[in-house]
């Protein structure tokens, strides 16, 4: 622990900050600790629903699927088919994160939903955004959508699915000579032309809705078999950036690692909690830990450190469900993680890293102290912090630290097995 900067002290959100000083007032490091935890619980509650629509056929429940990290014949997936298969609006949760729900709704070619009737029945109000898919160019019926939905005043954002197989397709025709006989740009490196076949269906749809009307249309190409490829990654950063701030957290936390970026901006937010996850150790059920001068409630490190591991993907079930969908062997992805597993995160352990920790918070805790936004006027009164709170801090955020790398190459390890196929 060589120095501290200031700047690297992650902020408690503002919305946070009024309540928390009116606990710390008083020099009532119990209430305040309270008030962590109460915020942190009503975080965990707060609900997403993200509604999926478009016509018959176009790959709406394998995207509801993709999106939540599940394959179309895993346990819980939506039901998948050529013709429509969803009569109604169907909730399906997170696997991890039941607060965040992908809604897979009825088609809007259907005969029983109508577009000008089609919001009304799927009950409009109850999502927070809205994906239209297509499998191919988009129709009357998803623009009369999109153009209802934007009157309404909420975010829509258009999804061009199958783009492999239009890929696929021009490959096919290039390998028979039928591109070469139409002077197509067939002559450049396959990844420039496969970049150029991808901005011309792009530039196609974005033209043939902005025809219609539809002010600033963002269109995304994607794949369901190859999420980290085209546009896929584009559209996790859109959604979390234009998502409200108290949302956000949610989303991240549900989207699988498809980029560094993902895994970055999960750190980035989860960061802001972590003086709020410190509070609680030193509360009313802290404990004195036996050889340290310092008292924790170890079953609450334990529940959050295990949460960073789920958060990153590290816990069993994620790094099984990954094994799968990149064809390797779960043992060879747990080899490359240093950080502890979710299953081997004990009370044991965190005392052992806590002891870590401790003599670097007795040289900063009253700098570290200071730098807490709700903390800095009132120091004097919650002295009896000074040495557990930055411990169970840095404790965290050396945690957080590991748990991003892990991901970050666990990310690339599967990144490299896919450029190799």
């Amino acid at each position: 622990m060589a120095g501290l900067d200031a700047k690297e002290l992650p902020k408690i959100p503002e919305e946070d900050v009024e309540a928390l000083q009116a606990a710390l007032g008083t020099g009532n490091l119990i209430e305040a600790a309270a008030k962590a935890k109460e915020t942190l619980e009503m975080a965990d509650k707060i609900t997403l629903d993200i509604a999926v629509t478009g016509e018959s056929g176009s790959g709406k429940s394998s995207f509801v699927n993709a999106i939540r990290g599940l394959g179309d014949t895993d346990e819980g997936a939506a039901a998948t088919g050529v013709i429509e298969t969803t009569m109604d609006p169907t909730a399906y949760p997170h696997p991890r994160y039941p607060n965040v729900r992908v809604w897979d709704l009825p088609g809007i070619d259907t005969p029983t939903f109508k577009p000008d009737t089609y919001l009304e029945q799927v009950k409009f109000s109850d999502y927070d955004f809205f994906i239209i898919i297509s499998s191919n160019h988009f129709k009357y019926h998803d623009i009369e959508l999109a153009q209802e939905i934007q009157k309404l005043g909420k975010k829509f954002y258009f999804v061009r699915s199958k783009v492999d197989q239009d890929l696929a397709n021009e490959k096919k025709l290039y390998e028979e000579g039928i591109l070469k006989k139409r002077n197509a740009p067939a002559e450049r490196p396959r990844q420039q032309r496969e970049r150029a076949i991808l901005d011309a269906i792009r530039e196609k749809c974005i033209k043939g809705v902005e025809a219609a009307k539809v002010a600033s249309p963002r269109v995304f190409l994607v794949s369901r078999w190859d999420l980290g490829k085209y546009d896929f990654p584009t559209l996790q950063k859109t959604l979390v950036d234009e998502l409200s701030s108290h949302k956000r957290l949610a989303l991240l936390r549900s989207l699988s690692h498809v980029s560094k970026e993902t895994v970055e901006k999960k750190k980035e937010q989860l960061q802001t909690q972590i003086w709020l996850k410190s509070l609680p150790s030193c509360g009313v059920t802290a404990i004195p830990l036996p050889g340290l001068s310092i008292a924790c409630d170890v079953a609450v490190l334990v529940t959050s450190l295990k949460g960073f591991c789920r958060d990153f993907g590290l816990d069993e079930k994620s790094l099984a469900a990954l094994a799968r969908r990149a064809n390797k062997p779960i043992a060879e992805l747990k080899a490359i993680i240093q950080s502890p597993l979710s299953e081997a995160i004990t009370q044991d352990l965190v005392i052992t890293l806590l002891t870590k920790c401790a003599a670097g918070a007795v040289q900063y805790s009253t700098t570290l102290l200071k730098f807490i936004p709700v903390i800095g006027s009132v120091v004097g009164s919650v002295v009896s912090a000074a040495v557990p709170l930055p411990t169970t801090y840095f404790m965290l955020q050396n945690l957080l630290d590991d748990a991003v790398a892990d991901a970050l190459q666990v990310l690339e390890e599967v990144m490299e097995g896919d450029v190799s196929k």
